[in-house]
Formats: C-alpha cells, structure tokens, sequence
C-alpha cells in the first residue's frame, strides 16, 4: 500500500488531493487473552498491515468520513452533538474518537477524511482499534493538538466503551499505538505501562489463520464475560484486598477460590488468573530461547478459553486442534476476544506448505469454509507516511 493509492482515491471522492497521509496497524496477541479489562498482562503486536488514510482541511467545520471498504459515508459538524447512530456503523468509531478529542480541548476544525484498510473485517485482528488509533493520530497531527501516544490510546479505548459501547480493555489500542517492528509488547493492563520484547523465533514463524467466520466485537456474550469477572471478583474482595482480579497470583487465588460458589464464574476467574500467570511466564521462556515451553503455553491458553471462559466456539476449536495434529507446530490458539475470529500458530519455516494444506483440509471439511492464512510481520504503531 502507498500514498498514490490512498491520494487517487482521495481525489476521487473528494475532487482535491489529500494533504497528509497516516498507518495504522492491526494486532495480533500471542498470549494473554482477556486479561486486559481485568487488570492483567498481555503480549501482543502490531501487525505490518492495517487501516490507512488521507485527509485534508476544511474551510468549515463540516467533517466528511468516507471508507473505501464500505458503502456507508457519514457528514457530521464538530458544531453539532456527535451521537453514535447504528446506521453510520464503521464511521462510529472515528466519531467516538472525535468527541473524545474534543473534550480534551482538542480545537478541531472541519476536514476530510478517507479511510482504507487491509484487515479482514471481522478477524478478530483489532480493525475497531486499527480505526480509532488511525483516526486519533490522523487529527493530532493535522491539528497540532500536542496529545501524546499514551493519551491517544486512553481516549480511543474511551471512545470504543463509552460510545460504541463496547467494554474492551486498553490492549488492542495500545499495541496498535506503541507497535515496534521485530519487538512484542508485555503490556501491564493495570500500571497501563509496557515492555518491548525482541520477538526472537529462530526457524520459527507466526502464522495467523482466519475463520472467515465473522462476528462483531459488540455482542452481549464480550460485555457478558465483563460482567461475570465483576461478579466474581466483588466475592473475592470479601477475603482479598485487590481491586482487579488479575491482582491475584496463582496461590492466594487457590486459597480463596471456594468462596466463588457459582460455577460459571469461577471458571471465568480461573481461566483470568491462569491466563495473567501463563503471560508472565510465556515472556520469561521466549527470552530464555525455549520456544517449545512457549507454544505448549500457548495450547493451554486455547484450551482454557474453551473450557473455562467459553469463548472459542467450534470454527476456532476446529483450527487450533488441527493445527495442534501436524508436525513442526509448537503451539496454536484462538486469538483477539473470541466468538470467531483467528487462530496464531508458531510454525516452523519448513512446515508452512504442509501446516496450511492439512488445517485447511480438516476445517474445510468440518466447517464448510476455507480458511485465511497471513504470515505475520511484526511492524510499527500508528504514525504519519
């Protein structure tokens, strides 16, 4: 993808070129799944492809949001109260994140905006926070708000809870601003703070596989599994002084379990807790250089979202069990927040051929759909082109 591309298309539907030009990454988490709204850690990257735009000033207060990946185009007036409206569908996010802006102090005027982007919809590789991100650093630059990174991820996870009304932790948005190429982040969800770390894989390569088995982050079942670790965490709170569950380490949470007398959600808290610990360590192994540890920790936390947290489905559960048969992958689990989505496997260099043609042929024949299978280059966050 090039700027020629994003300014003909620009051009196009706004009949003057763009001004500026802005990337922003799609991600994948290699371990650490919904730990992020619970205070824990998780260990994602941004990806090397993403959402891109272009946009140009106004001499109004007029903005127009225009994708070229979907028909629906939105016109709204900084002027006017910014409501979320359910036909404007994926132009919500970026109006979520204009509001924000503007209640930071932001001055914004009017502009232009073309949106195209490269993530499978509905893969479960962050297009949502890709958008927001994308949209957030697009007006800090051609405004000069002076917002720093941490602050554009804050106000886009804002805008994703309070206006599109999803309650998403802060990872998705924070791996796609702070994205490093070659590095993953270990991201303490609670301090809101990170670590880049090298992603050394030797003879070893990420591999994300699609469903194309599509579902929408906004479901009651996500906000569901929100509310079920709120639940059980105010029981635990009547023993333990913390104030995420992810606060807990393995043993206290085994000493207080049995006050968790509801069977749902002490299979939610186990899986928060174990998952929190299986991040930490799965980190510590990767820059040890024992990546066999890491994939079988990788395979636990699939198998813990299946049993535990009740989020994998069959499509996901189809994938990762097929990939867990063949030769030369160290581990493979469902990725992003579940219900569909993909699978990441870390396959080894010489089995790519052999890994894709035997996963495809097992879920072709179990599911009915073929799936998508992206080698995953690790790139850089949300910036100017």
């Amino acid at each position: 993808m090039n700027k020629n591309y994003i300014n003909e298309h620009f051009t196009k539907v706004f009949d003057n070129p763009a001004e500026k030009f802005f990337f922003s990454p799609g991600r994948v988490n290699l371990i650490g799944e919904h730990t992020d709204y619970n205070g824990g850690h998780a260990f994602p990257c941004a990806l090397s492809f993403g959402t891109y735009s272009g946009v140009r000033k106004r001499d109004d207060n007029k903005i127009r949001l225009i994708s070229g990946n979907f028909s629906i185009t939105c016109e709204i007036n900084v002027d006017e109260n910014i409501q979320y409206k359910e036909s404007h569908n994926w132009a919500n996010y970026p109006k979520g994140v204009i509001l924000e802006m503007l209640k930071l102090g932001c001055k914004i005027g009017g502009f232009d905006l073309y949106i195209w982007g490269d993530i499978p919809s509905g893969a479960g590789l962050s297009s949502s926070a890709s958008v927001e991100m994308l949209t957030a650093t697009t007006i800090n630059e051609l405004f000069d708000c002076k917002i720093s990174t941490k602050e554009l991820v804050l106000l886009s996870r804002r805008a994703e809870n309070n206006f599109v009304g999803v309650n998403c932790g802060v990872m998705d948005q924070y791996a796609v601003g702070f994205g490093k190429p070659e590095h993953a982040i270990l991201l303490d969800c609670q301090a809101i703070s990170h670590e880049n770390v090298p992603l050394i894989l030797g003879d070893y390569i990420i591999i994300i596989t699609n469903t194309n088995n599509s579902r929408s982050l906004a479901t009651s079942e996500y906000n569901q599994r929100h509310s079920e670790c709120e639940s059980a965490l105010k029981i635990l709170q009547a023993a333990c002084n913390v104030e995420f569950l992810c606060a807990l380490d393995v043993p206290t949470f085994e000493q207080h379990k049995h006050l968790i007398k509801d069977e749902i959600l002490l299979n939610r808290a186990t899986h928060v807790v174990y998952e929190n610990a299986r991040t930490i360590k799965a980190v510590d192994l990767l820059n040890a250089g024992d990546l066999a540890s890491f994939g079988k920790l990788m395979t636990e936390s699939h198998i813990s979202l299946r049993d535990l947290y009740e989020v994998t489905g069959n499509h996901l559960d189809t994938l990762a069990e097929a990939a867990w048969q063949v030769s030369g992958v160290l581990g493979s689990r469902m990725t992003g927040a579940g219900f569909g989505g993909c699978t990441v496997s870390l396959v080894h260099k010489n089995n790519v051929d052999n890994f894709q043609n035997t996963v495809a042929k097992i879920y072709q024949k179990a599911t009915g759909l073929e799936p998508s299978f992206y080698v995953a280059k690790v790139g850089s966050g949300a910036v100017e082109i």
